[in-house]
């Protein structure tokens, strides 16, 4: 009866030679992938490993070859649906390259980004992919590009900070969905972001510290100021997040203003779910008292209604390439730090009508 490892010890490399009867260094280069074997001794190897389940020590392969095989990724929610497609995207081409992922989430907190940073470089992992949570301290992000370890910002460009950097259009992006709520006669609109900000209304871009959102609302406010809007900046809401029921008080108190809104270009898939409800609560009928569009193409946006019009994010090819660029890197592939953009498109669906209310006068 062949030895086999107790359920108290792991099977080991001389478990597996002992097993194949061969020395304990061919079993070692097999194993490992590593130097001359024939193909009739490989196979040996490989089957008395499987017999065997036989577990490669990843610290030990680790120190021997200096890479861990695994990647960090660290988001800002991933409650957001748009981060769990991008992850998935991340670990589908991390896998079929032979990675592993870790998961960190920031909580788009800048201080629980850097404690997941600390922890992920602790563990030694090849790379990290981090969607930034405030652009304006990134000194733990230019750290890391110091000291070479590959790093792909994702969908929240840095500037200045020569790490490759997987994105899409924001501001043009936005930019497009304010034109069709202009066309469609709009002049009262609001941009709903789930950003938490101090103070917590709009006084302007440089307030902003999500390169996304700034970009976002960049479109948006310039979109309107085409259409002759004037000072857009008053429909821009910073509905925060996080509290318990903070964003759809932030939310409820837009639409039951005065003079509401006719029409919202919503962040994200959360944040326009929050306004879809409220219309719910409120009685407003959706596109006949409000017409609404939601950046990213969520689920739920399509069956609701009416269903609600999307700008679609590439969200899954995103996390692929962003993938792609950090294991390069890993492999040894050196060129300058690259800015990917993907393209969105937009989908119109049935979430935008003509303005039934007059609109205020400018």
């Amino acid at each position: 009866m062949d030895k086999k490892s107790s359920p108290f010890r792991p099977v080991t490399v001389a478990d597996v030679a002992r097993r194949a009867e061969v020395s304990k260094a061919t079993a070692a280069r097999v194993l490992g992938g590593y130097g001359p074997v024939s193909d009739e001794v490989k196979l040996r190897v490989q089957a008395a490993a499987k017999a065997l389940d036989y577990r490669p020590n990843e610290l030990a392969r680790s120190m021997s070859t200096g890479k861990s095989g695994t990647i960090g990724v660290v988001v800002g929610d991933i409650e957001n649906a748009f981060f769990g497609i991008a992850v998935r995207g991340i670990s589908d081409k991390a896998h079929r390259s032979g990675f592993n992922v870790i998961l960190a989430n920031s909580g788009e907190e800048v201080e629980a980004e850097k404690a997941a940073l600390k922890v992920l470089v602790g563990k030694r992992v090849d790379g990290l992919i981090v969607a930034p949570a405030d652009n304006r301290s990134v000194g733990h992000l230019r750290d890391i590009v110091r000291s070479r370890r590959p790093l792909v910002l994702f969908d929240r460009p840095i500037e200045d900070l020569a790490a490759d950097t997987v994105a899409t259009d924001d501001r043009e992006a936005a930019f497009a969905a304010t034109q069709r709520l202009t066309a469609a006669g709009h002049r009262r609109l609001a941009y709903v972001t789930a950003l938490n900000a101090e103070p917590p209304l709009f006084i302007g871009l440089d307030q902003l510290y999500t390169s996304s959102v700034k970009a976002r609302i960049d479109g948006f406010l310039a979109a309107c100021r085409a259409a002759g809007i004037v000072e857009p900046e008053r429909g821009v809401c910073l509905a925060g997040g996080g509290a318990e029921g903070r964003q759809r008080a932030a939310i409820e108190r837009l639409l039951s203003a005065a003079e509401p809104p006719t029409a919202i270009l919503a962040s994200d898939s959360l944040v326009a779910f929050e306004i879809f409800k409220a219309t719910q609560t409120l009685g407003l009928g959706i596109p006949a008292d409000l017409s609404l569009i939601s950046f990213y193409d969520a689920e739920w946006t399509s069956v609701t209604t009416p269903p609600i019009s999307v700008v679609d994010q590439p969200v899954y090819d995103m996390g692929t390439r962003a993938a792609e660029l950090l294991i390069a890197r890993i492999n040894g592939a050196a060129p300058p730090a690259r800015h990917d953009v993907l393209p969105n498109r937009f989908i119109e669906r049935g979430s935008v009508g003509l303005p039934r209310r007059l609109p205020a006068t400018a």
